[in-house]
């Protein structure tokens, strides 16, 4: 009698653990193919390529590699000397133009209180046709000058984000050209991450789900939220080829493996201590509308099969 209570409860301890076995790798499976998480994530940032407004030659670069800057500090200076000549130059324009301007207005003024029979009205007409030409001169020469002073503020160029310095390779001595990027700044403001998902998994994302992030070498996760889904990736297949029609790869292979789908997620928080850098790869997981991370799933289905089988037990002790 005994011996068959033994045998029983050894048939009934081997299914429950078949069983259990059976429901795990279910849950593994489905959360390995459908769960919306992947390892294949990127830090992206803006890169701010920062370029002269006028020509000339570097004499001093007041910043280092890495560093970091505010937006309008001066990164590096360009020789001024000819600028300088353009500003005195433009200057003394100024200075001629404005006292023609006050001599043809003084004689169009003089004209004006004569009688017709001492001035005559044609006459009349040339002096204040003579005055508006003046005021125009002068006003162009203003704006010239207005467009020296410029240039001459231009030669400290400046950084137009904040951030930080990056693959700074310049040198007192190179020749920087009007419109020629020769310096980059790193939007410390604009990081955020690209996940590459696979397309089976992408109709489990929507746009404002929250993210949790897990950078390589950290422990602290990050946490944002899904800003938005590519709608297009390149295919070799749409490449224009003879006469511009599309070349079309007759090479089929039996392994389809699934296509890989950016989806932008923006970094809402980041712990103390981690240093973003783009480049740096993660683990993007989709969050599930508990504010629990998808594959605590997992844990939540061994939980229960855990208090189940010790509900089981105790109940059964309790009886006895």
């Amino acid at each position: 009698m005994f011996e068959r209570a033994r045998r029983a409860l050894q048939f009934v301890t081997t299914g429950t653990i078949l069983a259990i076995a059976a429901i795990v790798a279910l849950v593994l499976w489905d959360y390995y193919t459908a769960a919306p998480w992947t390892r294949n994530g990127q830090v992206r940032v803006q890169v701010a390529d920062i370029a002269p407004r006028v020509s000339g030659q570097i004499i001093d670069v007041r910043v280092k590699d890495n560093q970091f800057v505010h937006a309008g500090d001066i990164l590096y200076d360009i020789d001024p000397f000819d600028f300088k000549v353009a500003v005195a130059t433009a200057t003394a324009r100024v200075n001629e133009r404005q006292a023609d301007m006050v001599l043809k207005d003084t004689q169009q003024n003089r004209r004006d209180k004569l009688t017709e029979v001492a001035a005559s009205r044609e006459e009349k007409q040339v002096f204040q046709a003579t005055a508006d030409i003046a005021k125009a001169q002068y006003g162009e020469a203003m704006a010239a000058l207005s467009q020296a002073r410029i240039n001459l503020d231009r030669t400290h160029v400046r950084s137009t984000v904040t951030g930080y310095v990056t693959n700074l390779i310049m040198r007192v001595g190179d020749f920087a050209t009007a419109g020629t990027p020769n310096i980059r700044v790193i939007d410390s403001s604009s990081y955020w991450v690209d996940g590459y998902f696979e397309e089976t998994k992408i109709r489990a994302i929507h746009v404002g789900d929250r993210v949790r992030m897990d950078l390589m070498g950290y422990r602290a996760p990050m946490w944002g939220h899904v800003v938005s889904i590519t709608r297009g990736i390149a295919t070799p297949n749409a490449t224009p080829a003879t006469q511009g029609l599309p070349s079309v790869d007759p090479v089929y292979t039996w392994v389809r493996l699934a296509q890989r789908i950016p989806v932008r997620v923006h970094i809402d928080s980041i712990p103390p201590g981690t240093q973003l850098a783009a480049g740096m790869t993660t683990t993007v997981t989709v969050v599930g509308s508990k504010g629990k991370r998808a594959h605590d799933t997992l844990t939540e289905t061994f939980d229960r099969l855990h208090d189940t089988l010790l509900g089981g037990t105790g109940g059964s002790g309790t009886r006895d």
